[in-house]
């Protein structure tokens, strides 16, 4: 880290989804970055984040050491955090990622995505959702999963989702998936990684079925490291259930051909982001044929979101 660099803080609840999106927006500051994964003791973790009556032993681990410049912050329990953190620091710019759900005035700025409809002039819209993909990445992703080389080629990456909060998964998902992946690998070796939502059960019947298909295939055991950037680097199209916005948003940072695979009904929100994607041109809806490669503007919303944290905060 270069001498001087700002100091920055990103707090979460570590949960991987939303740190890397405070990461993503992080990277492109280039600031001396801590990262903060917190929880709460009682009786703060039982009440309302909302209140603020936060102190210093409110959190766990409790912060040390001098204030930051800049917090980008996630998550229920992170709004407390950013709570006290203003109170005693009132320098400190705080940034919000996603809706917090409270009064925007609370926040020196709030990243929002588009389909959130949440307005202020405090508050940024996103595309779909910052993250930390980025060309040096992928390059270095590249030389750390080098067996994926071995694999022929055209490569389709296939990122498998699962349940969510607002959705379960069902075995005629799991058989279109099925039907969607042989179809793919008639003309594309795959490589395949599925997410904890996939369920064991349902991961198992995959990759059973996976190794009866013709051709040399890839699907990652779940052990060890996640070779998810790995496949997005050696891909060629990039296949994305559609549950995780996340996972098509990393798809379309690629700057690569991105098909969404569709099972289930996606609530309102996620198909307004669906929408949104569809219409920068970087995601299609597969409908078992594969098109010539497309050519389209990567989604940069990271980097977006760190020149505006630049231009308001760091001139």
């Amino acid at each position: 880290m270069a001498s001087g660099a700002i100091k920055l803080w990103v707090i979460t609840e570590g949960i991987a989804g939303t740190e890397n999106q405070c990461l993503g927006i992080a990277g492109f500051l280039h600031a001396a970055t801590e990262v903060k994964r917190i929880a709460l003791r009682q009786p703060w973790k039982t009440l309302s984040p909302y209140l603020g009556f936060e102190m210093a032993e409110t959190f766990m681990p409790p912060f040390q050491g001098e204030w930051p410049k800049i917090v980008i912050a996630s998550g229920r329990k992170a709004i407390a955090a950013c709570n006290y953190i203003k109170a005693h620091s009132p320098t400190t710019k705080i940034i919000f990622v996603q809706n917090p759900r409270w009064n925007l005035k609370n926040f020196d700025l709030v990243v929002a995505p588009a389909h959130d409809d949440l307005h202020g002039a405090n508050v940024l819209h996103t595309v779909a959702t910052p993250n930390r993909i980025r060309a040096s990445l992928l390059e270095s992703e590249c030389d750390k999963w080098t067996a994926l080389a071995q694999l022929n080629a055209p490569r389709a990456a296939v990122l498998i989702g699962g349940s969510t909060k607002k959705y379960t998964i069902t075995q005629d998902d799991i058989e279109k998936l099925k039907a969607d992946l042989k179809s793919i690998a008639q003309t594309h070796s795959l490589m395949i990684t599925a997410s904890r939502r996939t369920g064991d059960e349902n991961i198992t019947a995959l990759r059973s079925f996976v190794e009866g298909l013709s051709g040399t295939h890839y699907f990652w055991d779940g052990t060890g490291e996640n070779p998810y950037f790995g496949l997005l680097a050696y891909a060629d199209y990039i296949f994305a259930t559609g549950d995780s916005l996340s996972m098509l948003s990393e798809a379309a940072t690629t700057g690569k051909p991105v098909y969404r695979l569709l099972y289930g009904k996606p609530h309102k929100r996620l198909e307004k982001a669906h929408e949104n994607l569809e219409k920068t041109g970087s995601v299609r809806l597969y409908k078992g044929t594969i098109e010539t490669a497309w050519d389209y503007t990567p989604l940069n919303d990271a980097a977006n979101i760190a020149a505006e944290i630049k231009r308001r905060f760091l001139q």
